[in-house]
């Protein structure tokens, strides 16, 4: 009989570490599946355009440089949905840019 309570109190511990561990691990995870992700950690232009024309355009996107990338960027949404990039340095950019900017001002 002694021996069963010794073989008892030797798995125990194993068995309370075992449910400590799963415990530990359940919360870990769970605590992971509810952080925020950051998804934008690098530049989204990996190409650009020199221009597209006015007309196609339905919205535009500027980001200055920041942590996440070193330089402006300049993303367009056609009226297809489609987005495209464009080179911020490009003279027909900055008269799209300007163009956006004056009729968003005249509102």
């Amino acid at each position: 009989m002694a021996r069963a309570a010794t073989a008892a109190a030797t798995r125990s511990p194993s068995l309370l570490r075992a449910a400590l561990l799963l415990l530990l691990l359940a919360a870990s995870c769970r605590r992971a599946a509810g952080a925020p992700v950051v998804t934008e950690l690098r530049c989204q232009c990996l190409q650009t355009l020199q221009g597209i024309h006015f007309k196609n355009i339905q919205s535009v996107k500027v980001t200055p440089p920041g942590p996440h990338c070193g330089q402006t960027e300049v993303i367009v949404t056609l009226k297809n949905g489609q987005e495209v990039c464009l080179n911020p340095e490009a003279p027909m950019v900055k008269k799209i840019i300007d163009k956006m900017l004056n009729k968003g001002g005249s509102n």
